[in-house]
């Protein structure tokens, strides 16, 4: 490593290893929990029982509604979407993404900022560096690159915070949609207690709109909010990587430099030690 801090790397842009795949944590969790439930219910007794029409009409129409109605479209359309994200996960690694940072960072150093140039196009599967590195290159301040910047990634923990909310106000108004049935059930119940065809049905209504209501709040909810928060705090960090990166590079700072402030946000597992 000294020979290319000496005379500037001598292979290939780094690229992070980037990985999509199913998050099995989250999507496993969720079916255990679902299937432990539905093998007690077996265990019980007819799962026919368990099913009920007008109960899933009152539980997930209404959550869905209600929710709706505290948001917007466009704020559900981009929960929907951050959900798919959630579950479908690309997985950045943080350690390689600093490599590439200094490598970065020397070609600027020795060559000048202009020589980023080439690299711009390998960039394009990370917008905000593409972004600040473009600004850099175009002679924009680093004082205006850095706020620029961070502008975005408040920008984008906005959105990313939106998503979490409304899965939160979805976890809270389930429950109280199953209150909603339960009441409806024993209002129906109540009011055909001379007819004892009909109090089975609402007592069914009255029951399962509870179950279901829990069942979505702590099944299918709350665990993606947490783990929507969870993947929002590892995007800040990649984030954060990127706007000093680009912040010293606009600077012409030395790397060596760099390499201190990266490791200072860099988990302890995940530091670098480029320079050696």
């Amino acid at each position: 490593m000294a020979s290319e801090a000496e005379d500037g790397p001598r292979r290939p842009l780094t690229q992070p290893t980037t990985r999509t795949a199913i998050d099995v944590a989250t999507l496993g969790g969720m079916i255990a929990a679902a299937g432990l439930i539905g093998m007690a219910i077996l265990l019980g007794g007819s799962p026919t029982a368990f099913l009920d029409l007008p109960s899933v009409l009152i539980v997930i129409g209404g959550t869905l509604g209600v929710t709706t109605a505290c948001y917007s479209l466009k704020d559900m359309g981009g929960a929907g979407k951050t959900v798919m994200r959630t579950i479908l996960r690309a997985h950045d690694n943080p350690s390689e993404a600093a490599v590439q940072l200094l490598q970065l960072s020397q070609i600027g150093r020795h060559k000048g900022t202009l020589a980023l140039q080439n690299y711009l196009v390998a960039l394009e599967d990370s917008p905000m560096l593409h972004q600040g590195l473009q600004m850099a290159i175009d002679g924009t301040p680093a004082e205006e690159v850095e706020r620029i910047m961070r502008r975005e990634v408040q920008s984008i923990a906005q959105r990313q915070s939106r998503s979490v909310a409304i899965l939160r106000k979805a976890a809270e108004i389930s429950p109280a949609m199953g209150l909603i049935g339960t009441l409806v059930g024993l209002i129906q119940m109540l009011g055909n207690l001379d007819d004892p065809s009909t109090i089975g049905p609402s007592m069914a209504v009255a029951l399962l709109t509870t179950f279901y209501g829990a069942l979505l709040a702590n099944v299918v909810f709350t665990p993606l909010a947490s783990k929507m928060e969870r993947n929002a705090a590892e995007d800040m960090l990649v984030n954060h990587m990127h706007v000093m990166a680009t912040a010293s590079i606009a600077r012409q700072e030395n790397p060596r430099r760099l390499e201190m402030l990266l490791n200072t946000i860099l988990p302890p597992s995940e530091r670098v030690d480029y320079f050696g």
